[in-house]
């Protein structure tokens, strides 16, 4: 039976391949939103090689110590996760999770020797987002639910302010729970108002049924947080090339007239996609990825004139920008040209940061965020299996002879984090020179002492109140404790 798993992370800070998750919580539905069973809420031990980012402890209050306290393992949360909450059949859905929190589940379980991929498509598995169902709902069918705007007066869909003006429950913003909660809110109440839109979007989430609607030549409504919030995050959009890596598509927003940049070149055109900042053009190319459920529409008909008029659609100059667009026979490439440069550069940019791996510490602190520089073959996926199936003692004298480089250096760190007690003298050896080299090595640029100087720059600023001071002193307090001795 289908069912939804709605979950939230509240987590050590914002990187996926160096932050932590620190507390999980899910509730599961049936495909009425009704619950099924009860709610899982569980903190995450904060492994002593990891010190978290002050600012995002004080968004979400929860401290290092208490994970440690009251908290598990992050194998043996990966053994509840994949064995009772993937379940077969369940779509897994939060809010902002294809970008944030699907990250961190991935990044787990490649630590953990798990497949990072199987938990959302194998068995009939899949994810949904409900923040780009949220943002489509608000551009294309506004009625029945109220709308939410930042304190500057700018749209916002941020939860908690979506869940306040409908006065739904949310107690506690920022507390995984209390945001799981807020989302199933959130999603009756797209259901009940606008069942349409919400069943058409849920049945075409898919790569299969992505894929060919955007690949057809024509024009669709996109709705993506890319876009600015003046237009409801929403536009007409056409494809004008397929990405260099063939999972996603470049689409071109048909509101901008493509003269000025029809006659750009390719590196002229990367410059111009990777300004940032609030003085940089409006560059109307975005890559739309199959697999990250986008919130299409095919049907340009669902964009009535009230709508039109709401998010300043203008039909006739859409068009026009259309015929322009088929008429610039070499565009398209010179924009897949211009991704491999941006591509090219970034990985430049990567070999600059990385560090030579010059010994065991440095390879293993590089495997340990290399989730992305290949896939495991099968007969190291069984050896992984071994690793997962084994307790403290069997990993004492267990070894492996993995294919895949990777999977030998983030061994002594599985055990490490997992099961301390399976060290041997020299494993424990290195562990704390491996602790030594992650915290502490760099100097003024360490991550102890950047984590100490926001601590520092964080306690001084005015109107800090009591719990903020408490939780300060703790992350003081922590990140003492766990320093390895010089």
């Amino acid at each position: 039976m289908t069912s939804f798993y709605f979950f939230d992370l509240e987590t050590s800070g914002f990187r996926a391949r160096a932050d932590r998750i620190m507390q999980f919580a899910g509730q599961r539905t049936d495909k009425d939103l009704n619950p099924i069973g009860e709610p899982d809420n569980i903190l995450i031990k904060l492994t002593d090689d990891v010190l978290p980012q002050p600012d995002a402890i004080l968004v979400t209050g929860i401290t290092p110590q208490a994970t440690r306290s009251e908290g598990i393992s992050e194998a043996e949360f990966l053994q509840y996760f994949t064995s009772k909450i993937v379940k077969p059949d369940t779509i897994m859905v939060g809010y902002n999770n294809l970008r944030f929190d699907n990250e961190f589940i991935r990044f787990t379980l490649w630590r953990n020797f798990y497949d990072a991929y199987e938990w959302s498509w194998k068995n009939g598995c899949s994810t949904w987002d409900m923040l780009d169902v949220v943002r489509m709902t608000r551009a294309l069918r506004p009625d029945g639910i109220k709308w939410p705007f930042a304190p500057d007066g700018k749209p916002s869909n941020k939860l908690e302010f979506l869940s306040a003006v409908n006065k739904l429950e949310h107690a506690n913003a920022h507390d995984a729970l209390s945001d799981v909660n807020a989302t199933i809110d959130v999603a009756r109440l797209i259901k009940q108002k606008q069942p349409k839109l919400f069943d058409y979007l849920l049945n075409h989430r898919s790569k299969k049924d992505i894929e060919p609607l955007v690949t057809s030549g024509r024009p669709f409504i996109y709705t993506s947080g890319r876009y600015p919030g003046d237009w409801e995050k929403t536009t007409i959009a056409v494809m004008v090339a397929p990405h260099p890596d063939r999972q996603a598509a470049l689409v071109y927003d048909l509101r901008i007239d493509p003269d000025e940049f029809k006659d750009l070149s390719p590196a002229e055109l990367a410059e111009r996609w990777q300004a940032r900042g609030e003085d940089a053009p409006y560059f109307p190319v975005k890559v739309l990825t199959y697999n990250k459920c986008p919130a299409v529409a095919g049907d340009l008909r669902v964009v009535d004139k009230k709508t039109e008029e709401r998010l300043k659609l203008h039909m006739e100059l859409i068009e026009n920008h259309l015929a322009k667009l088929r008429k610039i026979e070499d565009f398209g490439d010179k924009l897949a040209e211009s991704q491999r440069l941006i591509s090219q550069k970034f990985e430049q940019q990567a070999l600059k940061v990385e560090a030579p791996a010059t010994d065991s510490f440095a390879t293993a602190l590089k495997a340990d965020s290399a989730l992305y520089d290949g896939f495991i073959n099968d007969a190291d996926k069984t050896k992984m299996s071994v690793v997962r199936a084994a307790d403290a003692n069997e990993l004492v004298d267990l070894s492996l002879d993995f294919s895949d480089e990777r999977l030998k250096e983030l061994l002594p760190l599985y055990k490490a984090r997992n099961y301390p007690s399976s060290l041997t003298p020299e494993e424990q050896e290195w562990w704390e020179q491996f602790r030594h080299r992650r915290l502490i090595d760099g100097g003024e640029k360490s991550q102890a002492a950047s984590y100490f100087k926001r601590l520092g720059e964080l306690a001084e600023q005015p109107g800090l109140t009591a719990e903020q001071g408490y939780l300060l002193e703790e992350l003081q307090l922590y990140g003492q404790s766990v320093l390895p001795s010089t």
